[in-house]
């Protein structure tokens, strides 16, 4: 506990003495692709952790990401009918002993069922794309979708600052330059009529 509250001082003091950029959290692409029994997600994003969380990582303390995609049916008087959501959470950690970062992840959906990944890497750069890829993740079952009928699709990836210790949350909510500024990318999915083809994000 002592060790901990020492090497949260030290951010803090470092994060008052010099000047820090916001991070960001953009989707740089999204898919959703039919395969033999589901249809599948893949996206990309963009991640600026800025300086300030750049050391928070590197002081020990994990960082953790919220990922969420939404899959709706849109209804003319009524609100979008829901289809599908698929989450997951990453955890980022440097473990000092091995000098390497942690990469863990939970997935929870309906068609993905609850699965964990585990990684190591050298250098937080390999980490965090690791952290910005989600490839053909199952999202909703073939049989869910009607062919030829669009939907609406949205994916989010986000820091959770909840999960940061008390004293580093305070300045999350009191100043700018610890949050993420995080994105949410929308699109419209038409399935294909014959079963094959994707819905691509703009």
């Amino acid at each position: 506990m002592r060790q901990l509250l020492l090497m949260l001082s030290c951010i803090l003091l470092t994060s008052c003495a010099s000047v820090a950029f916001a991070g960001s959290i953009e989707a740089q692409r999204a898919s959703i692709a039919p395969n033999e029994e589901n249809y599948a997600l893949t996206a990309e994003f963009a991640i600026d952790l800025g300086r300030r969380l750049d050391d928070v990582v590197t002081h020990g303390i994990p960082l953790y990401f919220d990922f969420e995609a939404v899959l709706e049916r849109p209804r003319k008087y009524w609100s979008n009918e829901h289809i599908a959501t698929l989450n997951a959470t990453y955890r980022l950690s440097y473990q000092g002993l091995t000098r390497q970062y942690r990469v863990s992840r939970v997935t929870q959906g309906a068609q993905a069922g609850n699965s964990s990944l585990y990684q190591s890497f050298n250098t937080l750069n390999e980490a965090l794309r690791v952290v910005s890829r989600i490839h053909a993740l199952p999202l909703v079952t073939r049989q869910a979708i009607t062919p030829g009928e669009t939907y609406i699709a949205r994916v989010r990836l986000s820091l959770d600052h909840s999960q940061l210790p008390k004293p580093l949350q305070i300045d999350a909510i009191t100043d700018s330059d610890w949050r993420i500024n995080a994105k949410t990318i929308e699109w419209q999915f038409t399935a294909p009529a014959t079963g094959s083809g994707t819905g691509i994000a703009p």
